[in-house]
């Protein structure tokens, strides 16, 4: 999938979404927040001036969100990122209110609606997980210019000796079954069985 597909999965099939931000002592605080508008700039919600939530944003401007949808574990995908994100002040909030219906009942009059704001995440990187399919698919996506790190784990083909230690212990089966071996990081699980079970120290971490 394309990053803006991403993003609009997030915000539409999703919706809500946990987000974590850090309080005035260093410590994380989560809320429930929705996702109110994507676009090829990124995404949007919304909180009330008086909030706590709203405190830590303008405290410390940077979050970190999951959502998830599916009936089951087997049947689940889930969209995590971090980024940075702004205040844009009453900038969009006549569209959210008109693309997200609902709210008109929880802020009836443009009185009550004086105490909110529009948070845009403007920069960040994630992941794209899906459980629906077996073995499990990842995407890493990045947007607004953010640098998208790798992950996971990669096998030195100039020490990998061709055993068959690292593709036993596999949970997903994506270990190649060429010389040198290699992994297919879509459908990784992170396990770091290969790392723990190789001889010769040729699988490394990424981003160590």
């Amino acid at each position: 999938m394309t990053t803006q597909e991403i993003l609009n999965l997030l915000q539409s099939d999703i919706h809500s979404t946990v987000f974590a931000t850090l309080d005035a002592q260093g410590l994380p605080q989560t809320c429930v927040i929705d996702l109110m508008l994507a676009d090829e700039q990124g995404l949007y919600f919304l909180t009330a001036k008086g909030k706590s939530f709203y405190e830590r944003l303008m405290a410390k401007p940077f979050v970190a969100l999951s959502g998830m949808k599916g009936g089951d574990t087997l049947s689940t995908s889930a969209i995590s990122l971090r980024g940075a994100v702004r205040n844009i002040g009453k900038e969009r909030l006549t569209e959210i209110f008109e693309k997200n219906s609902y709210m008109a009942r929880i802020y009836p009059t443009e009185k009550s609606r004086g105490a909110l704001e529009v948070f845009w995440i403007y920069q960040g990187e994630g992941e794209y997980f899906d459980l629906g399919q077996l073995p499990p698919y990842r995407q890493s996506f990045s947007f607004g210019g953010e640098v998208l790190r790798e992950s996971g784990y990669r096998i030195d083909p100039e020490k990998c000796i061709g055993c068959q230690g690292c593709r036993g212990v596999c949970p997903s089966g994506c270990i190649s079954d060429t010389l040198p071996r290699s992994i297919d990081a879509a459908h990784c699980l992170h396990c770091g069985n290969c790392q723990r079970i190789c001889p010769v120290g040729a699988v490394r971490r990424l981003g160590e």
